[in-house]
Parts: structure tokens; C-alpha cells; sequence
């Protein structure tokens, strides 16, 4: 919500070098707020004493000086208003002065040069070239044009406009709705894709107008017009839309008809034009008075149409056009101050959104429908006719999708159709007895499944025992071969010391019993730990053979380095270690496999059982009449669990 008060802007026409012009002066104060200052000349003929008021000051949002351009107009006046709209805002310009003193020229401009454009087809450039440039939202744009003419409303694009009369075309009346929303009748609505488009229908309206030639104005409009731009937006996919509209108003000039003297047709033009200015004017002021209660909108067509514009939901603007002419002097100083007391007045601007009445006609015709099948099953009508092919393999997709779910907390939505109930009833039947039937056949392949799983775990085990039995392959190689360097070298000295010492000698140092040069490969097994150690060999042996594939009896030369290394290595407690870890884990493996066996075996006996209780209740007839007592208590309950059934 946007609260402010009207915008009031005040535009200064330009004076003919011919006529007197007025004295006024623009300044500034110290908030910067422009002002306007009149002052009215000293007439001799009043007298020396005259008591009358010499000097004005009024106080606006910018003013325009004769110099100012169009552009300038449109920049600072309605540019702000355009965007308020494309915001979804309505808004408001409305030119107000007297007769020619250049509202029609602000609003919709001269036909002389392209500079000259007013208002509207600035504000239509603007508006179009803005929606080009937005592709994140669908836009829609209409145009209508409204006249005024002796408190009669007229369509200015019915086509029928110029050749017919006044009298014979239908007239626009206002209607209300509850809400104190205006209604239009009779004013069409045409939309507009493109700026050229919109031109045309401005351009169309403005010959329909009423003009008329007065001593005031060589080309006078003899009527009020109302040209509205309707806008709708709406994001893709979204169910709002926002909805602005913007009035540019182009007011007839009051006159006094004392001053120029018409008669006739063109007297009764300015009755009514200066009848309804009145009107507006009385709206003002009561608008402006906190403590009003009532505000005479209805008193005229004009004020009728412009209630959200005055004191409603808009963002409205007003243009003061002054002809500040020595004879035009006291009608200036009157609109002035018309426009200080429009600037009292306090609208508040919403943003016009709505839902899309198609997606709301939608939601409520299936809202109707689920409360029209939720009716029938409180009053148990039944449906006669069959369901279709479509609807019955529709239901079952639903329930296959519906089992397939791994979310425990999902529904299966059927509605409350009882045909699509008992359709559901009985598939599930036919899915839980297919699978009590095929249920047996399927346990073998099952055992298999386990022995397969259980087979990964066990070739990574043989894949380490291979690589562990690898390494120490390769390091009893390599002890093999240090000791036939040792072996080498203690031969080579027992040669060369019982060539030089004699055979006593040789034995006392040689490390071998004698006449056993060779003594490693039958040194006696004295101790208990080297018994052990070679019934350990022949363990290794025979699993290295049964496991791997290596050949059972290692050469002598391997077993008596084995021999040595398993004595001397600083990991013999470890090896010790590992051992009984292994001795401990196969005896439990052996004990977790008699268990599982064990229950295997309580499964097939409870399977059995659950076959012959089935065979049982169906003998009985117990199993349908639980079911539909079941579906009575909770129908989504039921559905639920004959769900976890299938499940597990």
C-alpha cells in the first residue's frame, strides 16, 4: 500500500507578443519547494483607495515555465506514473484550467510536429517499449476512450460514431456493484498488441470528439475525455495477475459566459461543463475536510467515473494549466487555488492482484466433485455402471506405484468411488495369493542368493592368504640365499685352515660336527620349540597345498631356513598369535553356521505352519468377511497394512 497525496504540477502557457502579458515570478524556497507568485497590477480606475489583494503565492511540486518542452512534461509528470502502473498501481493525470490555456495540447498534443506529442502517445511509447523488454511476464493491454458530453457519456471507438448522431448512439451509464466498484455499460474495451495499434485507437477517438470554435478558443473541446490504458500481468505458470489501469483525463476550460458571450448550443455546452467542474470541485473540498462523512461522487457523471482517482485506491497527478494573461489573471489565480486544496487530498494505492478466474473455476469444479463422491459414500448411493478399461488400469498403476513406494507414511488415493474400493480389494487379493503360490519355488533361489553373497567374503580371504603366503615365500628365498653365502664362506676357511693347521684344527673351529660339512641339514631336532616348529612346517606345508596350489614337500634346504628364520625372528610371538586368532574365528564361523542352519530349518517349520492356518480360515470363510469388517472400521488403514504385507 502506497499513501500519498496528489501530485500537483503547474505549466505556464505561452502569451501572444501582441496581448499584455501578466507579472508572476518563480522561486524557491528554503526546502526547496517552487512556488508561483501572481501579482495583479494596480488599476487606476478602482481609485487611490483600493483594498484589493496585490500578490498570490502558491506552492507546487514543480512548475513549468512558457519555455518547457514536451519531453520535460512527460518525464517529470507522467513517466512516474507509467511505472506505478507496469507495478500494478492504478493511476491518474488530469489536466485542469480554464479554456485555452493549454490542456489539450499537454494531454494529447499538436498535430505540427513530432516534438509536440503529449501525454498519452508518450505514455503508450513508453508503455510498449517497457513490455518488450519484460519477457518474464505475459502482458495484456486494452484501450477504451470515454466522453463526456452534457453529463452524458459516449463511446468515442464505436464504430458507428461517425455516421450516426449523438442521439442515436447507446450512451455509457455507470453502474455499481456491492462493493462500490464502478461498472461502465456500454464502453468496449479493444486491445491493443502493439504501440501502432494503440495510436490508431487515440487517433480514432480524438476525430469523434466534440470541438467547437468560440471566441475563447479557435478549437475548443466542448467535452470531458477519459482515455484509459488497462493492463494485466501474469507470470508463467503463476495463478495471480495483477491488474493496473491509468486514466488520462483531458477536462473541458471553464468560462465565464458573461465574458465571451456565446449563445445557443454553445451556452448549453458551457452550462453543463462549468456544472460539472462545480461538481468536482465540491468533491474536492469535501475530500480536503477530515470530518466529512460524505462525498458527493454521484452528483455527476465526471466524478463518478474518477472516484478511486479522488480520495481512493490510485496514485493520481494534476496538471494546473495557466494562461497568465492581464485578462486571464483572476482565472489562473482560481485554478491555483483549486490545485492547493486537490493537494490536501490522501489516496492510498494498493497493489491489484487477483487469483486467475479460469484456475479458480477449475479448483472449485474438482472441489465440487470430491464433495459429490464424498456425499454418495456418507449416504451409501451406489454407482450402477461399470468402470471403463482407462479407469481400471489407472487404478492399477496406482497400486503398483503405491507398493513399489519405499515411503512407509504414503496413501494410496483412490477416492471415495466403493467400485474403485472393491476393484483395489480384490487386486491386492490376486497379487498376495499369486505370491503365497510362487513363494515356495522361490526359496532354493534364495539359498543361492546367500551362498553367492557369502562367496565375495570368502575369495577376499583366499586373496590374503595368498599374498601373505607370497611375501613369506619370498623372504625365505631371500634367508636361503644369505645362508649359502654363509655356507660358502665357512667352507672356504674350514679348506684353507686344514691346509695350514691340520684336521684337529678344522674341527675344533668349524661351527658342523665333524665329517658333516654340510650339518645344518641334519641338525637334530633337541629342543620342544623346534619339534613344534616342524610339525608347524608340515601344517603350512599341507595348507599351502590345499589352498594355493603349492606343492606339498619343500626341498630340504627351504625347510631348514624356515627353520632358522621362525627361531630367530623377532615376529615367532605374532606368527604364535595369529595362529590361535585363526584357530578361535574358525571355530566361532563353524558355530555361526550351525546356528544359521538352525534357523533355517525354524523357518521352514513356521512357513508350514502359516500354510496350513491359510488353508484353514479359507475352509472357514473367515478370511473375506474379516477383510470387509476391516475396511468398515478404516478403510485407509486396511489398505495400509495389506501394503506391509506385500512389502515384507
Amino acid at each position: 500500500m502506497v499513501k500519498q497525496t496528489i501530485q500537483i504540477f503547474a505549466r505556464v502557457k505561452p502569451t501572444v507578443r501582441k496581448q499584455q502579458q501578466g507579472i508572476y515570478s518563480i522561486d524557491e524556497d528554503e526546502k526547496l519547494t517552487p512556488s508561483l507568485e501572481i501579482i495583479l497590477p494596480r488599476d487606476l480606475a478602482d481609485g487611490f483607495v483600493n483594498n484589493k489583494r496585490e500578490s498570490y503565492k502558491f506552492k507546487f511540486q514543480r512548475i513549468f515555465d512558457q519555455d518547457a518542452k514536451q519531453e520535460a512534461i512527460f518525464e517529470n509528470i507522467a513517466k512516474p506514473v507509467a511505472e506505478s502502473v507496469l507495478a500494478g498501481y492504478n493511476g491518474t493525470i488530469f489536466a485542469y484550467g480554464q479554456t485555452s490555456s493549454g490542456k489539450t495540447f499537454t494531454i494529447t498534443g499538436g498535430a505540427e510536429r513530432y516534438s509536440d506529442r503529449g501525454i498519452i502517445p508518450r505514455t503508450l511509447s513508453y508503455i510498449f517499449e517497457q513490455l518488450q523488454k519484460d519477457s518474464s511476464k505475459i502482458y495484456t493491454t486494452h484501450i477504451s476512450y470515454l466522453e463526456i458530453y452534457n453529463e452524458c457519456g459516449y463511446d468515442l471507438l464505436d464504430p458507428r460514431h461517425e455516421a450516426s448522431t449523438l442521439e442515436d448512439l447507446p450512451k455509457v451509464t455507470v453502474l455499481e456493484d456491492p462493493d462500490q466498484n464502478i461498472h461502465l455499460k456500454n464502453l468496449s474495451l479493444h486491445q491493443a498488441t502493439t504501440e501502432e495499434e494503440a495510436l490508431n485507437l487515440l487517433f480514432l477517438g480524438d476525430t469523434n470528439r466534440m470541438i467547437a470554435e468560440t471566441p475563447m478558443n479557435q478549437a475548443s473541446t466542448r467535452s470531458h475525455c477519459i482515455f484509459t490504458i488497462h493492463l494485466s500481468s501474469k507470470e508463467p505458470g503463476s495463478a495471480t495477475v495483477r491488474r493496473a489501469k491509468l486514466h488520462l483525463v483531458d477536462l473541458a476550460g471553464s468560462e465565464r459566459v458573461a465574458k465571451t458571450g456565446v449563445g445557443g448550443q454553445l451556452l448549453t455546452e458551457a452550462k453543463y461543463i462549468n456544472l460539472s467542474l462545480h461538481y468536482l470541485e465540491q468533491v474536492i473540498v469535501a475530500l480536503s475536510e477530515k470530518h466529512r462523512s460524505h462525498i458527493p461522487y454521484r452528483n455527476s457523471m465526471m466524478t463518478s467515473v474518477l472516484r478511486d482517482s479522488l480520495g481512493g485506491n490510485c496514485m493520481t497527478t494534476m496538471i494546473a494549466t495557466l494562461s497568465l494573461e492581464k485578462r486571464n489573471i483572476d482565472e489562473s489565480i482560481s485554478t491555483c487555488r483549486f490545485a492547493q486544496r486537490v493537494a490536501l487530498i490522501r489516496n492510498e494505492a494498493v497493489l491489484n492482484e487477483e487469483i486467475d478466474p479460469r484456475l479458480m473455476i477449475l479448483r472449485l469444479q474438482k472441489e465440487i466433485q470430491e464433495l459429490k463422491d464424498e456425499l454418495a459414500l456418507v449416504t451409501g448411493e451406489q454407482r450402477t455402471e461399470a468402470l471403463t478399461e482407462a479407469e481400471l488400469l489407472q487404478l492399477e498403476k496406482l497400486i503398483t506405484s503405491f507398493l513399489e513406494d519405499q515411503d512407509p507414511e504414503s496413501k494410496l488415493e483412490v477416492g471415495a468411488d466403493m467400485r474403485k474400493i472393491h476393484h483395489c480389494f480384490h487386486y491386492l487379493k490376486k497379487l498376495l495369493t499369486d505370491k503365497k503360490i510362487h513363494g515356495p519355488s522361490r526359496a532354493p533361489s534364495s539359498k543361492v542368493k546367500d551362498q553367492v553373497n557369502q562367496g565375495p567374503s570368502t575369495e577376499e580371504e583366499y586373496k590374503k592368504l595368498r599374498e601373505i603366503l607370497q611375501q613369506r615365500d619370498n623372504e625365505i628365498n631371500i634367508l636361503v640365499n644369505m645362508l649359502k653365502k654363509e655356507k660358502k664362506k665357512a667352507q672356504d676357511a674350514l679348506h684353507s685352515s686344514s691346509m695350514d693347521r691340520g684336521e684337529p684344527r678344522r674341527s675344533q673351529s668349524s661351527p658342523f660336527p665333524p665329517g658333516n660339512p654340510e650339518g645344518l641339514r641334519t641338525l637334530p631336532l633337541s629342543t620342544p620349540t623346534q619339534a613344534q616348529d616342524s610339525s608347524v612346517i608340515q601344517y603350512r606345508s599341507s595348507l599351502l597345498h590345499r589352498k594355493t596350489g603349492v606343492r606339498e614337500e619343500m626341498s630340504l634346504g627351504r625347510q631348514e631356513a624356515f627353520e632358522i628364520f621362525k627361531r630367530d625372528h623377532a615376529d615367532s610371538v605374532t606368527i604364535e598369535d595369529n595362529k590361535q586368532i585363526l584357530k578361535q574365528r574358525f571355530s566361532e564361523a563353524k558355530a555361526l553356521g550351525e546356528s544359521i542352519n538352525e534357523a533355517r530349518s525354524k523357518i521352514g517349520r513356521l512357513k508350514e505352519e502359516i500354510t496350513q492356518r491359510h488353508v484353514q480360515q479359507v475352509a472357514l470363510g473367515n478370511h473375506l468377511g474379516g477383510v470387509c469388517s476391516s475396511w468398515k472400521a478404516g478403510g485407509a488403514g486396511l489398505l495400509g497394512g495389506t501394503a506391509r504385507v506385500l512389502s515384507s
